[in-house]
């Protein structure tokens, strides 16, 4: 592993530089006596050890959620973009563009059929109230006919259904007397009174239908009255409750299909989700894209992270929330940068039979040899 091999490496030169201070001791001043002082002791600068990857302060992968064919790239690598510029197009907008066009023509459509109906609420109310003023009066009509009609006596027992059955009855029977009859001179007395008997059949119809009618018009006028009425009680605060929920709900209605019409044509379009660089584009004009597969890369490079890779169990529990580290980077090792915790996973993983914890380290120094990805040793002081 490379920390322990910059361990080795470490102890090797200092055990060097400490042969070497020896010797030039012994040449410029005399040996000293074993009796007389002590062996040197050489003092550990302590620490826990650790490798790690740098990494930018954020970064995402971005894909197309449908496929298509591309038709613009509108940014380079290292591009600076900010949230919701679009990077990528891809062709058949025209059929899309369409859609959201109609969709928001649907939706004007919606809300103005709920203005008129609210602004038009005291014209509809008027109207209500001349529809009762109107079904009143049949009532009233359809009464005083019914209430000035002289039930003749045959029929007064019977109900005005009854009566037009049974005088019918009667009518056909006596027009069927009087056919053998009608030819004759009308000074015929059989005629005579056969006819007279068709006569008088012929009014208690007439009567009893007229009965029925009158009456049929009294309900009707009834019916129309109670029905002017309920819609009186339904708009008098406000417009139909019904017509308002149907309203609304066209409103709802549209509302969703310009939603999705939108989300057709965004689809269409890849955005930028944070502001940063361009660190990867993958697309140029006439490629195919599949979905959700990753074609531009977004990094956030104002500032740098380090996570740990291999700190174990053992070592994790020394390690606190704004403890510094030393953090140097395996391709530039004459590089030390300081860095702070920022947090200790609460996670495990295993790796190569350890049991790790990734640490989160901001760096507080940079350095524009930093590069996404670079390995390092990491020193936790104590």
């Amino acid at each position: 592993m490379v920390w322990i091999r910059k361990f080795f490496y470490s102890s090797f030169m200092i055990g060097i530089l400490l042969s070497f201070v020896a010797c030039s001791n012994q040449r410029s001043t005399p040996t000293p006596n074993v009796s007389e002082t002590n062996a040197p002791v050489v003092k550990s600068t302590g620490g826990i050890l650790a490798e790690g990857k740098i990494v930018p302060k954020t970064h995402v992968n971005l894909s197309f959620q449908v496929s298509g064919k591309v038709s613009e790239v509108l940014v380079n690598e290292g591009d600076q973009v900010k949230t919701g510029d679009v990077l990528v197009r891809l062709g058949n907008r025209a059929e899309a563009e369409a859609d959201v066009a109609r969709a928001e023509q649907e939706l004007l459509n919606a809300q103005q059929a709920l203005d008129d109906l609210i602004s038009n609420h005291e014209t509809e109310l008027a109207r209500a109230l001349e529809a009762v003023a109107r079904a009143s009066d049949r009532v009233r009509d359809a009464k005083y006919q019914l209430d000035n009609f002289t039930v003749p006596q045959n029929q007064q027992s019977l109900s005005a259904i009854e009566a037009v059955r049974i005088m019918e009855e009667r009518l056909d029977q006596a027009r069927l007397a009087f056919e053998p009859y009608k030819n004759e001179s009308a000074l015929n007395e059989t005629r005579k009174k056969l006819k007279e008997a068709l006569d008088n059949a012929q009014s208690d119809y007439n009567a009893a239908v007229r009965r029925l009618n009158y009456e049929v018009q009294l309900e009707a006028a009834k019916a129309d009255l109670k029905q002017a009425l309920e819609h009186w009680e339904k708009i008098k605060d406000g417009p139909d409750p019904d017509q308002l929920a149907l309203a609304k709900a066209r409103i709802n209605t549209a509302e969703k299909a310009l939603q999705a019409a939108q989300a057709r044509l965004d689809n269409l379009e890849l955005k930028a989700t944070i502001d940063g660089i361009v660190a990867k584009m993958d697309l140029v004009v006439g490629s195919q894209v599949t979905p959700n597969i990753n074609v531009v890369t977004l990094a956030d490079f104002s500032s740098w992270y380090v996570y740990t890779e291999n700190l174990t169990e053992i070592d994790v529990v020394d390690i606190e929330l704004g403890q510094t580290a030393t953090i140097v980077p395996d391709a530039l090792p004459d590089l030390e940068l300081e860095g702070i915790v920022e947090s200790i996973g609460r996670v495990f993983e295993e790796r190569g039979g350890d049991v790790t914890y990734t640490t989160k380290i901001l760096l507080t120094e940079s350095d524009p040899r930093l590069r996404w990805g670079m390995t390092v040793l990491i020193t936790f002081q104590k």
